[in-house]
């Protein structure tokens, strides 16, 4: 168990972002616009943080350092790769994103394919998201156990109230400013505690002579498939993330979203790394450990108080915030793609905003109760990203990508790729120990070529209730 001065230190941290999202609550967030993409006026070092926050939670220090833990430094310095790879393609995306001036994915999948493909977009988001909150939820259960000493079941539900409260409260707003911060607490305490790490293990000569044999390979252990299929889901995601693009739509400009992107590669491959370093410590200095908790032994008990303190509150900053994007995306998706596309009526704004705020609670509860099927943060981790990546990525791509690519084609690809994820997980049970991306994303991708080719572009539905006809032109123009 931490120090009274660890625990101090994050109930600190979180009462700092309640009172930020209450803040944000009363001050700025007044509209829908506000609540999703915070009024279209990010800066860029906010931006950057919150691009960086997003993408490393606890997917990065739980999950991804459970596959560091299992598998050593060199495999995962393979299948860490799809960060910044994905990084670099969205540099030539970003700006394109910021000028459509959309709230989700499948509005902006609409503008190229039609309403139905907007749909079943839409309902596919809603299943992967709703997963990936539930991880952050098991990662914040994990770190108020090793901490506070509370069980991981208690803490999962600290963590889920605090993240509900704060997607109802500030939005993105909050979420953005809060990502800022925390991404500069984590960098700020792992290049603090890198040295007194290498020191526990004799450096880097000491650490490579500990560790077990298959550590030292580039496999890790692994087959060369089972590998892959570690490194393609979080690639897929990255590309098609809607928390990506919908942060890109809420920077100020279209140069700011597209320049934000370098920092966000240099802040990702920094971490990363050191992200490597203390997992591979871990290993050394904690042999009998939860591979999901090697980050957070260290930063309990392989370096000074303080600097341990410093690590574990933006740890646990990471993962509410990062629960609190996925859980208001998804709720975006529902009310944007679903509730306000297909009413009959114009629905006024006050009401957007409330239905938001509900569709975030009834969401973030499911993604409680979805945590208890999943043995692992990895296991979860997986599976949600292979649901995004599979279903919905290769038609993001197409679609600026890929002039051919129609409708059906785009149709077919998100129902072959989500489907065949599911039945690979939940019917076959991952034959051969291979994550379902083998199977679905080859899949997707020839139903997206295949159908594409064999039907005609016809002309494209476009409906919307709220776009003036110059914006349609403008939205149009970005796919070009």
């Amino acid at each position: 168990m931490s120090s009274s001065i660890q625990i101090s230190a994050i109930v600190t941290y979180l009462l700092l972002m309640v009172a930020l999202g209450i803040y944000f609550s009363k001050r700025e967030v007044k509209t829908s616009e506000d609540f999703m993409v915070a009024g279209r006026r990010l800066p860029r070092l906010v931006l950057i943080g919150t691009l960086l926050a997003t993408w490393v939670g606890s997917g990065t220090v739980v999950g991804s350092a459970s596959f560091m833990y299992q598998h050593g430094p060199l495999a995962s310095i393979l299948s860490g790769l799809s960060g910044p790879i994905g990084i670099i393609i969205l540099y030539f995306i970003a700006d394109k994103a910021r000028m459509l001036k959309k709230y989700t994915i499948p509005e902006m999948l609409e503008i190229r394919y039609g309403s139905l493909v907007r749909l079943i977009a839409a309902i596919f988001i809603i299943l992967a998201y709703i997963g990936i909150t539930s991880y952050q939820f098991i990662g914040g259960g994990y770190i108020l156990s090793i901490t506070t000493g509370l069980p991981i079941e208690i803490g999962t539900i600290i963590t889920a109230v605090l993240v509900i409260f704060l997607a109802t409260s500030g939005g993105l707003f909050s979420v953005a400013y809060t990502d800022f911060v925390s991404s500069l607490l984590i960098v700020f305490g792992f290049l603090l505690g890198l040295p007194f790490v290498l020191s526990a293990v004799g450096g880097f000569d000491g650490l490579a002579s500990d560790l077990p044999d298959h550590a030292l390979t580039w496999t890790g252990g692994l087959t060369a498939p089972q590998l892959l299929g570690y490194f393609l889901p979080p690639l897929l995601l990255i590309l098609g993330d809607q928390n990506m693009y919908q942060r890109f739509s809420a920077a100020k400009d279209a140069d700011t979203a597209k320049k934000s992107t370098i920092g966000f590669f240099i802040g990702d491959v920094g971490i990363k790394i050191l992200t490597i370093i203390f997992a591979t410590a871990a290993i050394v200095l904690y042999p009998n450990i939860m591979s999901d908790t090697s980050i957070l032994q260290v930063a309990v008990s392989g370096v000074p108080i303080s600097i341990g303190a410093i690590i574990l509150s933006a740890t646990v900053g990471f993962v509410i915030t990062t629960g609190n994007s996925y859980l208001l995306s998804s709720a975006g998706n529902l009310v944007f793609d679903l509730y306000s596309r297909y009413s009959r009526k114009e629905v006024p704004e006050r009401r957007l905003l409330t239905f938001s705020r509900l569709a975030v609670i009834a969401f973030g509860t499911f993604a409680y109760v979805l945590g208890a099927f999943f043995p692992s943060v990895l296991a979860i981790q997986m599976y949600s990203y292979t649901m995004y990546g599979a279903a919905i990525t290769p038609s993001i791509l197409a679609s600026f990508l890929w002039k051919r690519a129609t409708g059906a084609g785009a149709l077919a690809s998100i129902i072959m790729g989500g489907t065949a994820t599911m039945f690979w997980e939940l019917v076959l049970g991952k034959p051969l120990g291979w994550n379902s991306v083998l199977f679905s994303l080859p899949l997707s991708i020839i139903a997206l070529i295949v159908v594409s080719l064999l039907t005609k572009n016809k002309k494209i539905n476009i409906q919307y209730q709220t776009n003036s006809r110059s914006d349609q032109n403008e939205s149009l123009s970005s796919f070009k």
